[in-house]
Formats: structure tokens, sequence, C-alpha cells
């Protein structure tokens, strides 16, 4: 259950402005709530003076208040520390300083991901008391930029896992159905920001675990490139595969989001030198002469709703682009380096606080315990060949296109041991290649559908830029939850 946190803590604030951005400004008459601002909304009517960052974090902790109970999407609300943020950023402002369009902006973090002086726990009982003393890499740059921290987020326990009922802290519910699971494993991540709890929210990804919330909470959810984003500072799950990155309501607020995450950071073993794009000018960009692959293996045994709704968008994007044509996507063996590399991690808290663990995280850990040595060494090389090989399909294509999840979201504590949960997401953390999911369409039932476009190895701009225009061309990102009315 989340709770306030007691003690407070003052955390000091410094960094250069981020490169300004095209942001839209649409008129405050417009909306209800606070809350209901994009990022790129908020951030122009911070900028002009019509709100401030305090008006705006006071919004999102009134809507924590009310609808979390039913939720459960926090874990840890940090009100006093978003409140001290919120005014020290006002501050800045009266001073005439603008620090980029994420400034006074209210963001929440999965709990995986370190926060000096915040209980940071990965939703299990083995880190209930655990504090950190130093912030994840992504969070320092979040500040930098002026991000103000909500709280921490609900998620499946160590993400070793796709429903998120597999918690300490009890299971996230879907803002569409509470009777649902919101997909995992950053599934406080999905629920939060699909209810309008915060603005944005940082999810990461081994084999799915930002795109299927996002499917399932019809919200966007980017998996950047392996490598952009620093992982240092993130309870890992699989380091050959982990990734972080944005969650929000738009293409355009992941895009604001993405451009503070990316980057090298030299104490990072995953991260990767390479220069960042503007990725803002997604939202200005054609897609005209974009070549589109179909992967249609992974279109079969697909819930015929889901099918309806990805060759429908298929049909809105063939009228779009240059074209069209089938693919065949490299194939893999197993997750063997992401099963060893989990279990490794673990070694030393299964020797004293094996009995801390829900039982299904346990059983999926100790996969990993008896794979040979030989056998992690090669899968290792057989994943290096596997991200050298995807490079050949992007010479034919620029974008591959599909379903997010083939199935619906399954009932909580029922919608387990699905075969192949992430069949549709876990190759692109394999092949190391950017990947994000938009809403695409609702089943009968009123349950959000996610369509999936992935690119090759640092791609993001033509992937957002196919991700935007897809969503300017459509209104599902428009639809609200009947928990937000």
């Amino acid at each position: 259950m989340s709770h306030r946190v007691l003690t407070r803590r003052d955390f000091i604030v410094s960094g250069t402005a981020a490169a300004a951005v095209i942001i839209s400004h649409r008129s405050l008459s417009q909306t209800s709530d606070l809350a209901d601002l994009t990022i790129q909304d908020a951030a122009a009517s911070i900028r002009s003076g019509a709100i401030s960052p305090v008006e705006i974090t006071r919004a999102y902790l009134g809507r924590i208040a009310d609808l979390d109970p039913r939720l459960n999407a926090f874990i840890t609300v940090t009100e006093d520390l978003a409140l001290q943020q919120a005014r020290e950023m006002e501050a800045e402002l009266s001073r005439g300083q603008w620090r980029g369009p994420l400034h006074g902006i209210p963001i929440a973090l999965k709990d995986n991901i370190d926060t000096a002086g915040i209980l940071t726990t990965a939703a299990s009982a083995v880190f209930a008391d655990r504090i950190p003393t130093e912030d994840a890499e992504v969070v320092r740059r979040l500040k930098d930029a002026g991000a103000v921290l909500l709280g921490k987020l609900n998620m499946h326990e160590f993400a070793a896992g796709g429903t998120s009922d597999v918690t300490h802290y009890g299971p996230v519910h879907n803002p569409w159905d509470l009777e649902r699971v919101p997909g995992g494993s950053s599934g406080g991540s999905g629920a939060a920001v699909a209810a309008r709890l915060c603005a944005g929210a940082l999810g990461t990804d081994t084999g799915g675990s930002i795109r299927s919330p996002a499917a399932y909470c019809g919200i966007v959810g980017l998996k950047p490139t392996y490598g952009l984003a620093s992982i240092r500072g993130i309870i890992p799950y699989g380091l050959t595969a982990d990734c972080v990155g944005p969650m929000g309501r738009t293409v355009g607020d992941v895009a604001i989001m993405l451009q503070v995450l990316a980057g090298y950071d030299p104490r990072d073993i995953a991260s990767i030198r390479t220069e960042v794009p503007r990725y803002t000018s997604a939202l200005t960009r054609t897609v005209s002469a974009l070549r589109l692959g179909i992967p249609r293996g992974l279109y079969e045994d697909t819930d015929p709703q889901v099918l309806a709704s990805a060759e429908e968008a298929l049909d809105i994007l063939s009228t779009m682009t240059a074209s069209t044509q089938e693919v065949e996507l490299p194939t893999f063996l197993a997750q063997r380096p992401t099963l060893v590399e989990s279990y490794a991690y673990h070694a030393e808290y299964l020797e004293d606080r094996r009995d801390l663990y829900q039982p299904l995280t346990l059983e999926r850990l100790l996969r990993g315990a008896d794979i040979p040595a030989a056998d992690y060494a090669e899968a290792r090389y057989e994943l290096s060949l596997l991200r050298k090989e995807i490079a050949n399909v992007f010479e034919e294509v620029d974008l591959l296109v599909m379903p997010t999840k083939r199935v619906l979201p399954g009932r909580i504590h029922e919608d387990v041991d699905n075969p192949n949960p992430i069949r549709n997401t876990l190759p692109f953390n394999l092949y190391g290649t950017p990947a994000i999911s938009v809403p695409c369409g609702f089943s009968r039932e009123g349950w959000p559908i996610g369509l999936q476009i992935s690119g090759p190895r640092l791609g993001e701009v033509d992937v957002l830029t196919l991700a935007h225009a897809y969503e300017q061309a459509t209104e599902w990102h428009n639809r609200r939850s009947p928990l937000t009315g």
C-alpha cells in the first residue's frame, strides 16, 4: 500500500538548462484539471507563467490521494519532497531561469530505480528496508532537467514477470478495469500515467516491461536502444538486455523525456557513446518515405480483437508511408543470458532471505541456477550474432510494425503462465533495438490495445516519427479510463 515518506530530505538541485523544444500550447480553459495537461502543454503553461510548478504538483498529489487507494500504483509517495522541489523550480522561474520542458513537471519512478534517501524496494520484502545513498543516473538527469519527484511506483517483484500482481505491496490494478492486470513489470508506471497520477513515468524493460503496461493501460511506452540510457543505479534483472525508458500519454511527452535520459554514462556497464539527436524533431517530420516491414510471424495466434486493431492500424499507416512488405526476423534459442544474470544477482540474497521472495519470483530466479557456464558463454555468443543479424533486416525496411501484445489483459491472480506472454516484445530486447507501444484500439470490453513499432539500433527518431504520425491520425490516445472520468 502506498504511503507518505515520513522524513524530509533536502536535495541540492543543479544543472544546465535542457535544450528548448518546439511545444504547442492550448488554452487552460480546455482542461478541467491541471493533471489533464500533457507534458508538452504543461511545459508551455509553466514557462509562460499561466500555471506554477506548485499548482500542478498539488493537482497530482490530490489525484494520488483520491485514486491510488483503488489502483495501488504507488509504493512510496514523496509528498513533502515533491512540494519542496516544486517550490524550488517556481523560485527559479521567478528569477528568469528555465531548465527546459521538464522544469516543474511531476514525474514518478518505478521502484527498482535508486533514489538517494528514499525507499527503493523493487516491490519485494527482500528489500523492504532498502534506502540507497545515491541516485540512479537517470534520476540525476531528471532532477537536473527540473522534474519534480512524486514517488516510487509498484511493480512486478524484481521485474521478474509481466502482471504486476506478484508484489510484496499488493497487486496493481488496471485503470480501465480494476479486476484486470496492468501488465508488467512496470505496471505501476503504466497505471499511474493512464490514471493521471503523474505527468510521466520511468519504467524498465528486459523483455517487454515498458511496452506491455503501455499496451494494457492505453499509453505510450518506449524501450530505447540498448545502452542509450544509463541503467546504473537500477536493480538489475538481466544486464545483457535491461533498459530504462519513458512512459507518457503522448509520443511527444515520451520524446521530451527521452531527450533527458539519453547520453553516455562512463560509470555504466551498458552505456554506449553516440551522438544524441533532437528527438522532438520527430514531431515535425514526415513519414512518406518510410518503408514498413510486417513480421507476420508475430501476428499469428493473436486474439481476434487485437489482430483486427493491428490490421486497421496497418491500413492507416500504409496510406501514409512509402511501402509495406512482409519480413522474417532472426530467430533465437532462449533467454539463457538473462536467466543466469538474474540468478547471479540474487544468489547472495537467496542464501539467507529466500523465504522473503514471492513464490513465483523464486521459481523464476532458480531457473538460472543450474545453467552451465559453457551454455551461458554460448548464449552470449549467439546474442552478439543476433544483434548483427537484425541489422540486415533494416537494409530492406526502415521500421517494423506489429501488435504489442497478442492477448488482452487477464484477471488479477489469474493471468499467469500464458504461453509466450512476451513473444512480441522480447525479440527487440535481444536485438538491442528501440521499440515503442502506442494505443491502436480497444476491445469490446473497453480494454486498450497497443501497436508496436521498432527500428534499427539508434533509430529512435524514425520510431518516434511514425508513432507520432499514427497518433495524430487517430484518436485512441485521447480516450480516458472510466476511473478518470
